[in-house]
């Protein structure tokens, strides 16, 4: 969890159930590239730690490629029914775009978290909280994941490009911030993309790449219309 760019109230929070070696279910929601995801692997990471590479302790998968009935009563409740191992308090189920479940499969998922409580903590990752049913909703501790800020982001790819020892040029870095929208998992996919053309990585290149003008761009073609 010390390595989560941004979110630092979340983060916060997901310390103090590593501490104390105990959570409820939890939704993390919010824009793409926030750190979601990452956040539920860094928990298990941090509760599990050397116990997170047993099969048993922690399972992850994504809801739109699981996203019907069968697979919450088959894989899901097999996975949630089983006891933990021993030292472990519980195992975790992380389940990556929730929001994309059918309404029979939410039905079924939460009977699933009331039966299995005990042995099971569900994390929930979606765009929109509001697409889960009430019930799961009441069941889950919820917390909204904000779009990074302009310095979280160029802090990110600054760490990425000093590691791996690429060259940025200062206009590429603005650009890289600006094309990315507050989503650094988008960044950092443009940053790697841009790598891959040449040694030194520009301004005009992330616009190539991305296809995007920069609004200043934009007010100088209309003035000299």
């Amino acid at each position: 969890l010390d390595d989560v760019v941004g979110q630092t109230h979340i983060v916060s929070r997901l310390k103090v159930f590593v501490k104390e070696k105990q959570m409820p279910h939890l939704i993390f929601a919010g824009p793409a590239g926030t750190g979601k995801t990452t956040s539920g692997i860094a928990l298990v990471r941090d509760l599990f730690e050397d116990k997170m590479k047993l099969n048993t302790t922690y399972l992850e998968l994504n809801a739109s490629d699981a996203r019907g009935i069968e697979v919450i009563r088959t894989q899901v409740k097999d996975f949630a029914k089983t006891k933990p191992p021993e030292g472990i308090p519980f195992k975790i189920l992380i389940l990556d775009e929730a929001d994309n479940m059918t309404a029979d499969a939410q039905q079924a998922l939460r009977r699933t978290m009331e039966n299995f409580t005990n042995n099971c903590r569900f994390i929930l990752i979606c765009n929109y909280s509001n697409k889960l049913i009430l019930p799961i909703q009441s069941r889950c501790a919820v917390f909204r994941f904000s779009p990074l800020t302009d310095e979280e982001i160029r802090g990110r790819i600054n760490h990425i490009v000093e590691i791996e020892k690429a060259k940025l040029t200062p206009e590429g870095l603005d650009a890289l911030v600006y094309v990315c929208g507050g989503d650094l998992r988008r960044a950092v996919n443009y940053l790697q993309s841009c790598a891959t053309l040449d040694e030194e990585i520009t301004q005009e290149m992330v616009y190539k790449i991305t296809g995007k003008i920069h609004p200043s761009e934009i007010q100088e073609m209309i003035m000299t219309a």
